[in-house]
């Protein structure tokens, strides 16, 4: 079964049910598969047809769940991607993904406006404008008449971009079947029903809350509550008022929303799992949310883009012993593993690279084989990630591959080097790079968001003596306002390693 035929069932099997909460508007399963096919319909008498790739640039709104299943309704390829790219960012992403129609909200219409000037088809929500359609005017004048997806389960279906946490973003292909595998897995795993409300904060044009989430509600025949931006107030109100069930965020958000002053007097009694992933949580902070939430019910997920997302599970019981560990048994329909540097298994406590392996795998970079292949070796995606793995077969991530520093032919993890320096009074934030040295090859760089207060680079260097190795230690420095991250809050290291040094010790 495909995406489409799925909501066209569950609009069969419960035409009343509860579909969409957005903005104080419901809609039931079978309004929702009714405003699809008008909108299917429409981009069907633009010229939209099979195998088109149709961006999909909005805010999480209902506009956004009707674009996404209306686009793979006519067998075309949908992309979503990103509310807060700059122009530029949308240009790229429109050349190198061959588009053939954009979809935008009113709310990020400034942003993209000059696209009419271009062979694209242009529909926004709120009205139309200088060459762009109106989204609601081409559903009202569309008729309600059932198109069927023909796609099959190894057909292409979606197009996500990486978040360029390193560079320029690689569009990720994924199938029919890929799309499928992993909201199987999350809704067997997260145990949802009809009865289930899962709230949607985070951006759907990523992988995990499109996949695993959007796609899992649906798979159940649940209710999406949907939020077009974060924020701890309203995630707290969504939560008590629509009795949420379950709920993924990034950790930033987490730890934002428990320091939420009035946090304990809102009822969160109705959430069975509160999801978090692209990065662990610590032991402390674990301490902090479950007594904030008064909840024992956290839930890592470790994947990423390419996976489908999937990967592991750090369960809710694993969570006092194990905290910042990526768990130890693999989700549903995945595998996973730790690898030498000849692709053989590494023993416990040595270090080496998670590959993962399932059905929910992409099946590849858009227009790009050869770093396909780099990626893949023997049916196993490699994921990039160094870790180690416990005795008892916990793994932990420990860095990024590409983001390890060589000084003078040692390697340096800076994530270690993080994890200490975060733990100084005087420091919100850190992050650590490598960056060019004449004679060592890298040397190693300090990023540094100062709590309120002052601090130097003589003191943070002193602090470090005795608690990592000197080779360690950060011969430079740079205090800013804040990092840079993207919209999940994945931290944007290239940028960093892009700034000018500014005060070497």
């Amino acid at each position: 079964m495909n995406g489409s035929e799925l909501l066209a069932m569950q609009a069969r099997r419960s035409p009343d049910q509860e579909a969409i909460v957005s903005n104080g508007n419901r809609v039931t399963y079978e309004e929702w598969d009714v405003k699809v096919n008008q909108l299917a319909n429409g981009l069907a008498s633009l010229g939209v047809g099979v195998g088109d790739k149709v961006i999909l640039h909005m805010p999480n709104t209902e506009e956004f769940l009707y674009s996404y299943f209306a686009v793979q309704r006519l067998d075309a390829v949908i992309v979503p991607i990103n509310a807060k790219l700059v122009y530029d960012e949308i240009l790229y992403i429109v050349e190198h993904s061959d588009a053939k129609a954009f979809l935008t909200h009113e709310l990020l219409f400034p942003q993209v406006a000059p696209l009419a000037d271009s062979n694209l088809v242009c529909l926004k929500t709120g009205g139309a404008d200088d060459g762009w359609r109106s989204m609601e005017a081409l559903i009202k004048a569309s008729p309600n008449t059932p198109r069927t997806s023909t796609t099959k389960e190894d057909d292409e279906v979606a197009l996500l971009y990486t978040s360029g946490t390193t560079g320029k973003p690689k569009g990720v292909l994924f199938t029919n079947r890929n799309i499928q595998t992993v909201a199987t897995m999350m809704a067997i795993e997260m145990k949802m029903e009809p009865g289930s409300r899962v709230l949607h904060m985070m951006p759907l044009s990523h992988s995990a809350p499109l996949h695993l989430f959007m796609m899992s509600t649906t798979y159940v025949g649940a209710t999406h509550i949907l939020a077009p931006t974060f924020t701890p107030d309203l995630l707290l109100n969504l939560v008590s008022k629509e009795h949420v069930t379950h709920f993924f965020g990034a950790p930033v958000a987490y730890l934002l929303t428990a320091k939420h002053p009035n946090v304990k007097e809102y009822d969160l009694s109705s959430m069975q799992y509160w999801v978090y992933g692209g990065a662990p949580l610590g032991t402390e902070e674990v301490k902090f949310l479950k007594e904030q939430f008064q909840t024992d019910r956290l839930m890592c997920v470790y994947g990423l883009t390419e996976a489908g997302p999937n990967g592991t599970l750090l369960l809710p019981e694993e969570h006092d012993l194990k905290a910042g560990s990526i768990g130890r048994r693999p989700a549903l329909n995945s595998e996973i593993d730790l690898v030498d540097e000849n692709g053989q298994p590494a023993p416990p406590g040595e270090v080496g690279e998670i590959v993962l392996r399932g059905e929910g795998v992409m099946k590849g970079y858009y227009k790009d084989p050869e770093k396909t292949h780099e990626v893949f070796r023997n049916g196993w995606l490699y994921t990039g990630d160094v870790g180690k793995r416990d005795e008892e077969g916990f793994f932990w991530v420990i860095d990024r591959k590409k983001d390890m520093i060589i000084s003078g032919g040692v390697n340096i993890f800076p994530k270690e080097v993080e994890e200490v320096l975060q733990t100084h009074p005087s420091v919100a934030e850190v992050a650590v790079v490598g960056i060019p040295h004449p004679d060592w090859g890298e040397t190693v760089k300090a990023f540094v968001v100062p709590q309120k207060g002052e601090t130097s680079s003589e003191e943070l260097s002193s602090f470090l003596k005795g608690k990592v190795a000197d080779y360690k230690i950060p011969r430079v420095y740079d205090f800013l306002e804040a990092l840079p991250r993207n919209a999940t809050g994945k931290l944007l290291k290239h940028q960093l390693r892009q700034s000018e040094v500014v005060k070497e010790v």
